[in-house]
Protein backbone atom coordinates (compact mmCIF):
# COMPACT_ATOMS: atom_id res chain seq x y z
CA UNK A 1 0.00 0.00 0.00
CA UNK A 2 2.86 2.32 0.73
CA UNK A 3 4.13 1.68 -2.80
CA UNK A 4 0.78 2.12 -4.60
CA UNK A 5 -0.03 5.53 -3.12
CA UNK A 6 3.06 7.31 -4.47
CA UNK A 7 2.53 5.62 -7.85
CA UNK A 8 -1.08 6.82 -7.96
CA UNK A 9 0.02 10.30 -6.98
CA UNK A 10 2.66 10.31 -9.71
CA UNK A 11 0.08 9.10 -12.27
CA UNK A 12 -2.33 11.82 -11.19
CA UNK A 13 0.35 14.49 -11.54
CA UNK A 14 1.26 13.11 -14.97
CA UNK A 15 -2.35 13.25 -16.16
CA UNK A 16 -2.84 16.74 -14.78
CA UNK A 17 0.35 17.91 -16.43
CA UNK A 18 -0.75 16.33 -19.71
CA UNK A 19 -4.15 18.01 -19.58
CA UNK A 20 -2.64 21.44 -18.93
CA UNK A 21 -0.04 20.88 -21.63
CA UNK A 22 -2.65 19.97 -24.24
CA UNK A 23 -5.03 22.81 -23.41
CA UNK A 24 -2.16 25.31 -23.53
CA UNK A 25 -1.07 23.84 -26.85
CA UNK A 26 -4.58 24.16 -28.27
CA UNK A 27 -4.93 27.74 -27.02
CA UNK A 28 -1.57 28.69 -28.52
CA UNK A 29 -2.51 27.17 -31.88
CA UNK A 30 -5.79 29.07 -31.88
CA UNK A 31 -4.20 32.39 -30.98
CA UNK A 32 -1.66 32.01 -33.79
CA UNK A 33 -4.52 31.57 -36.24
CA UNK A 34 -4.47 27.79 -36.56
CA UNK A 35 -8.12 27.18 -35.72
CA UNK A 36 -8.16 23.76 -37.33
CA UNK A 37 -5.03 22.73 -35.42
CA UNK A 38 -6.55 23.84 -32.13
CA UNK A 39 -9.70 21.86 -32.86
CA UNK A 40 -7.69 18.77 -33.81
CA UNK A 41 -5.67 18.98 -30.58
CA UNK A 42 -8.84 19.04 -28.48
CA UNK A 43 -10.27 16.08 -30.39
CA UNK A 44 -7.10 13.98 -30.12
CA UNK A 45 -6.92 14.63 -26.37
CA UNK A 46 -10.62 13.96 -25.73
CA UNK A 47 -9.96 10.94 -23.51
CA UNK A 48 -7.42 12.91 -21.50
CA UNK A 49 -9.95 15.71 -20.85
CA UNK A 50 -12.65 13.30 -19.68
CA UNK A 51 -11.03 13.17 -16.24
CA UNK A 52 -9.85 16.79 -16.17
CA UNK A 53 -10.62 19.07 -13.26
CA UNK A 54 -13.14 21.90 -13.45
CA UNK A 55 -10.57 24.58 -14.24
CA UNK A 56 -9.15 22.74 -17.25
CA UNK A 57 -12.63 21.79 -18.46
CA UNK A 58 -13.76 25.41 -18.29
CA UNK A 59 -10.71 26.47 -20.32
CA UNK A 60 -11.55 23.77 -22.85
CA UNK A 61 -15.21 24.83 -23.04
CA UNK A 62 -14.27 28.47 -23.54
CA UNK A 63 -11.79 27.57 -26.28
CA UNK A 64 -14.40 25.39 -27.99
CA UNK A 65 -16.66 28.43 -28.01
CA UNK A 66 -13.95 30.54 -29.64
CA UNK A 67 -13.36 27.83 -32.24
CA UNK A 68 -17.08 27.67 -33.08
CA UNK A 69 -17.16 31.45 -33.33
CA UNK A 70 -14.16 31.47 -35.66
CA UNK A 71 -15.95 28.90 -37.83
CA UNK A 72 -19.06 31.12 -37.84
CA UNK A 73 -21.11 28.59 -35.90
CA UNK A 74 -22.44 31.41 -33.78
CA UNK A 75 -25.25 29.59 -31.96
CA UNK A 76 -22.90 26.74 -31.03
CA UNK A 77 -20.35 29.29 -29.80
CA UNK A 78 -22.99 31.00 -27.67
CA UNK A 79 -24.02 27.65 -26.16
CA UNK A 80 -20.39 26.91 -25.21
CA UNK A 81 -19.99 30.33 -23.62
CA UNK A 82 -23.16 29.75 -21.60
CA UNK A 83 -21.79 26.38 -20.45
CA UNK A 84 -18.63 28.18 -19.37
CA UNK A 85 -20.70 30.78 -17.53
CA UNK A 86 -22.68 28.07 -15.74
CA UNK A 87 -19.46 26.44 -14.57
CA UNK A 88 -17.39 29.41 -13.43
CA UNK A 89 -19.71 32.43 -13.59
CA UNK A 90 -19.35 35.57 -15.65
CA UNK A 91 -16.07 37.45 -15.92
CA UNK A 92 -14.57 40.27 -17.95
CA UNK A 93 -13.04 37.89 -20.50
CA UNK A 94 -16.40 36.21 -21.15
CA UNK A 95 -18.25 39.52 -21.47
CA UNK A 96 -15.67 40.78 -23.97
CA UNK A 97 -15.97 37.54 -25.93
CA UNK A 98 -19.77 37.78 -25.99
CA UNK A 99 -19.52 41.32 -27.36
CA UNK A 100 -17.19 40.00 -30.04
CA UNK A 101 -19.63 37.18 -30.82
CA UNK A 102 -22.49 39.67 -31.13
CA UNK A 103 -20.52 41.85 -33.55
CA UNK A 104 -19.45 38.85 -35.64
CA UNK A 105 -23.03 37.56 -35.83
CA UNK A 106 -24.36 40.96 -36.92
CA UNK A 107 -21.66 41.40 -39.58
CA UNK A 108 -22.41 37.93 -40.90
CA UNK A 109 -26.14 38.71 -40.89
CA UNK A 110 -25.50 41.80 -43.02
CA UNK A 111 -23.72 39.62 -45.56
CA UNK A 112 -26.57 37.10 -45.46
CA UNK A 113 -29.14 39.82 -46.13
CA UNK A 114 -27.13 41.04 -49.11
CA UNK A 115 -27.08 37.46 -50.43
CA UNK A 116 -30.83 37.12 -49.66
CA UNK A 117 -30.14 34.40 -47.08
CA UNK A 118 -32.82 35.97 -44.94
CA UNK A 119 -33.51 33.08 -42.55
CA UNK A 120 -29.83 32.79 -41.63
CA UNK A 121 -29.68 36.56 -41.15
CA UNK A 122 -32.74 36.53 -38.92
CA UNK A 123 -31.32 33.78 -36.70
CA UNK A 124 -27.99 35.58 -36.29
CA UNK A 125 -29.62 38.91 -35.50
CA UNK A 126 -31.88 37.26 -32.96
CA UNK A 127 -28.84 35.61 -31.35
CA UNK A 128 -27.16 39.00 -31.06
CA UNK A 129 -30.29 40.32 -29.37
CA UNK A 130 -30.32 37.42 -26.89
CA UNK A 131 -26.66 38.02 -26.00
CA UNK A 132 -27.58 41.42 -24.60
CA UNK A 133 -31.33 42.12 -24.80
CA UNK A 134 -31.13 45.61 -23.31
CA UNK A 135 -28.32 46.92 -25.49
CA UNK A 136 -29.11 44.94 -28.66
CA UNK A 137 -32.89 45.27 -28.76
CA UNK A 138 -32.70 46.91 -32.21
CA UNK A 139 -31.42 43.61 -33.60
CA UNK A 140 -34.68 41.93 -32.62
CA UNK A 141 -36.47 44.43 -34.86
CA UNK A 142 -34.05 43.76 -37.72
CA UNK A 143 -34.40 40.01 -37.18
CA UNK A 144 -38.16 40.33 -37.67
CA UNK A 145 -37.61 42.32 -40.87
CA UNK A 146 -35.22 39.68 -42.24
CA UNK A 147 -37.71 36.94 -41.43
CA UNK A 148 -40.44 38.82 -43.34
CA UNK A 149 -38.13 39.30 -46.32
CA UNK A 150 -37.50 35.57 -46.35
CA UNK A 151 -41.19 34.71 -46.17
CA UNK A 152 -40.67 33.17 -42.72
CA UNK A 153 -43.91 34.65 -41.41
CA UNK A 154 -44.33 32.42 -38.35
CA UNK A 155 -40.82 33.32 -37.19
CA UNK A 156 -41.38 37.01 -37.94
CA UNK A 157 -44.61 36.88 -35.94
CA UNK A 158 -42.70 35.44 -32.96
CA UNK A 159 -40.17 38.28 -33.11
CA UNK A 160 -42.78 41.00 -33.60
CA UNK A 161 -44.80 39.71 -30.65
CA UNK A 162 -41.66 39.89 -28.51
CA UNK A 163 -41.19 43.49 -29.65
CA UNK A 164 -44.81 44.22 -28.82
CA UNK A 165 -44.48 42.72 -25.34
CA UNK A 166 -41.57 45.02 -24.50
CA UNK A 167 -43.29 47.94 -26.27
CA UNK A 168 -40.29 48.55 -28.48
CA UNK A 169 -40.37 51.97 -30.15
CA UNK A 170 -36.93 52.26 -31.71
CA UNK A 171 -36.90 56.05 -31.45
CA UNK A 172 -33.55 57.58 -32.36
CA UNK A 173 -32.24 61.13 -32.59
CA UNK A 174 -31.12 62.57 -35.91
CA UNK A 175 -28.78 65.52 -36.09
CA UNK A 176 -28.89 68.28 -38.71
CA UNK A 177 -27.03 71.48 -39.51
CA UNK A 178 -26.72 73.89 -42.42
CA UNK A 179 -23.46 73.80 -44.34
CA UNK A 180 -21.86 77.24 -44.73
CA UNK A 181 -20.33 76.12 -48.03
CA UNK A 182 -23.47 74.83 -49.79
CA UNK A 183 -26.15 76.57 -47.75
CA UNK A 184 -28.05 73.27 -47.57
CA UNK A 185 -29.05 71.31 -44.50
CA UNK A 186 -27.20 68.03 -44.06
CA UNK A 187 -27.54 65.15 -41.64
CA UNK A 188 -24.64 64.58 -39.25
CA UNK A 189 -23.55 61.83 -36.92
CA UNK A 190 -23.77 62.51 -33.19
CA UNK A 191 -20.00 62.98 -32.93
CA UNK A 192 -19.90 65.30 -35.96
CA UNK A 193 -22.77 67.28 -34.52
CA UNK A 194 -20.82 67.87 -31.30
CA UNK A 195 -17.59 68.77 -33.11
CA UNK A 196 -19.04 71.07 -35.78
CA UNK A 197 -20.82 73.22 -33.23
CA UNK A 198 -17.36 74.47 -32.28
CA UNK A 199 -16.59 75.57 -35.85
CA UNK A 200 -17.98 78.11 -38.29
CA UNK A 201 -18.48 75.56 -41.06
CA UNK A 202 -22.07 74.81 -39.98
CA UNK A 203 -25.00 76.71 -38.48
CA UNK A 204 -28.67 76.24 -37.58
CA UNK A 205 -28.04 73.06 -35.61
CA UNK A 206 -31.12 71.03 -34.74
CA UNK A 207 -32.10 67.62 -33.42
CA UNK A 208 -35.05 65.53 -34.56
CA UNK A 209 -36.51 62.40 -32.97
CA UNK A 210 -37.64 59.65 -35.33
CA UNK A 211 -41.19 58.31 -35.14
CA UNK A 212 -42.00 55.35 -32.94
CA UNK A 213 -41.85 51.97 -34.68
CA UNK A 214 -44.49 50.50 -32.36
CA UNK A 215 -47.46 51.20 -34.67
CA UNK A 216 -45.57 49.58 -37.53
CA UNK A 217 -44.86 46.52 -35.38
CA UNK A 218 -48.50 46.01 -34.46
CA UNK A 219 -49.49 46.67 -38.07
CA UNK A 220 -47.03 43.98 -39.22
CA UNK A 221 -48.45 41.55 -36.67
CA UNK A 222 -51.89 42.15 -38.16
CA UNK A 223 -50.62 41.73 -41.72
CA UNK A 224 -48.82 38.49 -40.87
CA UNK A 225 -51.90 37.04 -39.17
CA UNK A 226 -53.84 37.95 -42.31
CA UNK A 227 -51.14 36.36 -44.49
CA UNK A 228 -51.38 33.20 -42.37
CA UNK A 229 -55.16 33.21 -42.81
CA UNK A 230 -56.04 34.14 -39.23
CA UNK A 231 -58.20 37.19 -39.94
CA UNK A 232 -59.68 37.27 -36.43
CA UNK A 233 -56.30 37.72 -34.77
CA UNK A 234 -55.31 40.12 -37.51
CA UNK A 235 -58.33 42.29 -36.78
CA UNK A 236 -57.67 42.14 -33.03
CA UNK A 237 -54.09 43.31 -33.59
CA UNK A 238 -54.98 46.22 -35.86
CA UNK A 239 -57.80 47.41 -33.62
CA UNK A 240 -55.41 47.38 -30.69
CA UNK A 241 -52.92 49.40 -32.69
CA UNK A 242 -55.55 51.88 -33.81
CA UNK A 243 -56.69 52.36 -30.23
CA UNK A 244 -53.21 53.75 -29.53
CA UNK A 245 -52.89 55.65 -32.82
CA UNK A 246 -56.37 56.31 -34.22
CA UNK A 247 -55.11 58.82 -36.80
CA UNK A 248 -52.25 56.71 -38.15
CA UNK A 249 -52.80 56.47 -41.91
CA UNK A 250 -50.94 53.18 -42.30
CA UNK A 251 -53.06 51.54 -39.62
CA UNK A 252 -56.26 52.82 -41.24
CA UNK A 253 -55.16 51.34 -44.55
CA UNK A 254 -54.16 48.08 -42.87
CA UNK A 255 -57.61 47.72 -41.34
CA UNK A 256 -59.17 48.64 -44.67
CA UNK A 257 -57.17 45.95 -46.45
CA UNK A 258 -58.34 43.38 -43.93
CA UNK A 259 -61.95 44.27 -44.66
CA UNK A 260 -61.26 43.79 -48.37
CA UNK A 261 -59.99 40.29 -47.61
CA UNK A 262 -63.17 39.68 -45.62
CA UNK A 263 -65.26 41.00 -48.56
CA UNK A 264 -66.72 43.76 -46.39
CA UNK A 265 -66.59 46.49 -49.03
CA UNK A 266 -68.82 48.92 -47.18
CA UNK A 267 -66.52 49.02 -44.16
CA UNK A 268 -63.54 49.32 -46.51
CA UNK A 269 -65.13 52.36 -48.14
CA UNK A 270 -65.73 54.00 -44.75
CA UNK A 271 -62.08 53.53 -43.79
CA UNK A 272 -60.82 54.82 -47.13
CA UNK A 273 -62.83 57.99 -46.62
CA UNK A 274 -61.31 58.25 -43.15
CA UNK A 275 -57.87 57.84 -44.73
CA UNK A 276 -58.64 60.62 -47.22
CA UNK A 277 -59.35 62.93 -44.29
CA UNK A 278 -55.80 62.25 -43.12
CA UNK A 279 -54.25 62.52 -46.59
CA UNK A 280 -56.59 64.42 -48.95
CA UNK A 281 -54.07 64.60 -51.79
CA UNK A 282 -53.39 60.88 -52.02
CA UNK A 283 -54.50 59.78 -55.51
CA UNK A 284 -54.25 56.07 -54.64
CA UNK A 285 -56.92 56.45 -51.95
CA UNK A 286 -59.39 57.94 -54.43
CA UNK A 287 -58.52 55.24 -56.96
CA UNK A 288 -59.23 52.49 -54.41
CA UNK A 289 -62.57 54.11 -53.63
CA UNK A 290 -63.33 54.11 -57.34
CA UNK A 291 -62.59 50.39 -57.57
CA UNK A 292 -64.77 49.51 -54.57
CA UNK A 293 -67.69 51.66 -55.73
CA UNK A 294 -67.48 50.08 -59.18
CA UNK A 295 -67.54 46.61 -57.63
CA UNK A 296 -70.60 47.63 -55.63
CA UNK A 297 -72.37 48.80 -58.77
CA UNK A 298 -72.08 52.50 -57.92
CA UNK A 299 -70.72 53.57 -61.29
CA UNK A 300 -71.35 57.31 -61.01
CA UNK A 301 -69.54 57.45 -57.69
CA UNK A 302 -66.72 55.33 -59.11
CA UNK A 303 -66.44 57.66 -62.09
CA UNK A 304 -66.10 60.72 -59.88
CA UNK A 305 -63.38 59.01 -57.81
CA UNK A 306 -61.41 58.05 -60.93
CA UNK A 307 -61.69 61.63 -62.20
CA UNK A 308 -60.44 62.88 -58.83
CA UNK A 309 -57.53 60.43 -59.04
CA UNK A 310 -56.45 61.90 -62.37
CA UNK A 311 -56.97 65.46 -61.15
CA UNK A 312 -54.63 64.88 -58.20
CA UNK A 313 -52.07 62.84 -60.14
CA UNK A 314 -52.18 63.34 -63.93
CA UNK A 315 -49.63 60.52 -64.32
CA UNK A 316 -51.80 57.89 -62.62
CA UNK A 317 -52.23 55.51 -65.59
CA UNK A 318 -54.64 53.09 -63.91
CA UNK A 319 -56.97 56.00 -63.18
CA UNK A 320 -57.33 56.75 -66.91
CA UNK A 321 -57.70 53.09 -67.90
CA UNK A 322 -60.30 52.31 -65.24
CA UNK A 323 -62.26 55.44 -66.13
CA UNK A 324 -62.33 54.46 -69.82
CA UNK A 325 -63.28 50.88 -68.92
CA UNK A 326 -66.15 52.17 -66.77
CA UNK A 327 -67.45 54.43 -69.56
CA UNK A 328 -67.23 51.62 -72.12
CA UNK A 329 -69.33 49.44 -69.81
CA UNK A 330 -72.38 51.20 -71.22
CA UNK A 331 -71.60 49.97 -74.74
CA UNK A 332 -72.54 46.32 -74.19
CA UNK A 333 -76.22 47.04 -73.49
CA UNK A 334 -76.45 49.31 -76.54
CA UNK A 335 -74.88 46.71 -78.86
CA UNK A 336 -77.16 43.99 -77.52
CA UNK A 337 -80.26 46.09 -78.20
CA UNK A 338 -79.00 47.13 -81.66
CA UNK A 339 -78.44 43.49 -82.63
CA UNK A 340 -81.97 42.60 -81.54
CA UNK A 341 -83.72 45.17 -83.72
CA UNK A 342 -85.59 44.35 -86.91
CA UNK A 343 -85.89 46.27 -90.19
CA UNK A 344 -89.04 48.27 -89.53
CA UNK A 345 -89.01 52.06 -89.74
CA UNK A 346 -89.33 52.28 -85.93
CA UNK A 347 -86.49 49.81 -85.46
CA UNK A 348 -84.28 51.73 -87.89
CA UNK A 349 -85.01 54.98 -86.04
CA UNK A 350 -84.21 53.31 -82.73
CA UNK A 351 -81.00 51.91 -84.23
CA UNK A 352 -79.87 55.40 -85.21
CA UNK A 353 -80.50 56.64 -81.66
CA UNK A 354 -78.54 53.73 -80.17
CA UNK A 355 -75.73 54.18 -82.68
CA UNK A 356 -75.37 57.84 -81.72
CA UNK A 357 -75.34 56.92 -78.00
CA UNK A 358 -72.60 54.39 -78.71
CA UNK A 359 -70.58 57.00 -80.63
CA UNK A 360 -71.05 59.46 -77.77
CA UNK A 361 -69.55 56.88 -75.41
CA UNK A 362 -66.56 56.50 -77.70
CA UNK A 363 -66.17 60.25 -78.07
CA UNK A 364 -66.17 60.63 -74.27
CA UNK A 365 -63.27 58.19 -74.07
CA UNK A 366 -61.15 59.84 -76.79
CA UNK A 367 -59.78 62.83 -74.79
CA UNK A 368 -59.11 60.62 -71.75
CA UNK A 369 -57.07 58.16 -73.81
CA UNK A 370 -55.31 60.95 -75.71
CA UNK A 371 -54.25 62.49 -72.39
CA UNK A 372 -52.85 59.18 -71.18
CA UNK A 373 -50.99 58.55 -74.44
CA UNK A 374 -49.57 62.07 -74.26
CA UNK A 375 -48.19 61.36 -70.80
CA UNK A 376 -46.95 57.86 -71.46
CA UNK A 377 -47.42 55.87 -74.66
CA UNK A 378 -49.42 53.19 -72.87
CA UNK A 379 -49.88 50.31 -75.32
CA UNK A 380 -53.29 49.32 -73.98
CA UNK A 381 -54.51 52.91 -74.37
CA UNK A 382 -53.15 53.14 -77.93
CA UNK A 383 -54.90 49.92 -79.02
CA UNK A 384 -58.18 50.97 -77.42
CA UNK A 385 -58.07 54.39 -79.04
CA UNK A 386 -57.17 52.86 -82.43
CA UNK A 387 -60.28 50.65 -82.25
CA UNK A 388 -62.41 53.62 -81.24
CA UNK A 389 -61.13 55.71 -84.15
CA UNK A 390 -61.85 52.81 -86.49
CA UNK A 391 -65.43 52.51 -85.24
CA UNK A 392 -65.96 56.27 -85.50
CA UNK A 393 -64.56 56.29 -89.04
CA UNK A 394 -61.66 58.60 -88.10
CA UNK A 395 -59.07 57.22 -90.52
CA UNK A 396 -56.39 59.79 -89.64
CA UNK A 397 -56.66 58.97 -85.95
CA UNK A 398 -56.65 55.25 -86.70
CA UNK A 399 -53.48 55.48 -88.82
CA UNK A 400 -51.79 57.64 -86.19
CA UNK A 401 -52.40 55.03 -83.46
CA UNK A 402 -51.38 52.22 -85.79
CA UNK A 403 -48.09 53.99 -86.45
CA UNK A 404 -47.49 54.29 -82.70
CA UNK A 405 -47.99 50.56 -82.23
CA UNK A 406 -45.70 49.73 -85.14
Amino acid sequence: MKTLLPLFFILFLTLTYGQKKEIKKAIKLFETGDVQGASATLESSAALFEIADEKVLSQKTFLEGRIEQANKNFQAAFDKYMDYKSAVGSDAILETQLQSLSADAVNSAIEDNELKNYLEAANKLYLSYKINPEVNVDYLYYAASSAVNGGEYALALKYYNELKEIHYEGITTKYFAKSAESGEEVELSESEYAIYQKTKDYSDFREEATESKFPEIVKNIALIYAELGDNNKAMEAVKEARAENPKDLNLILTEANLYIQLNENNRFEELMKEAIEQDPNNATLYFNLGVVNYQNGKKEEAKSYYEKTIEIDPNFESGYLNLVSLILDGEAALVEEMNGLGNSRADNARYDVLKKSREDIYKECVPILESLIGINKNEEAIKTLMNIYGTLGDNDGFMKMKALIE
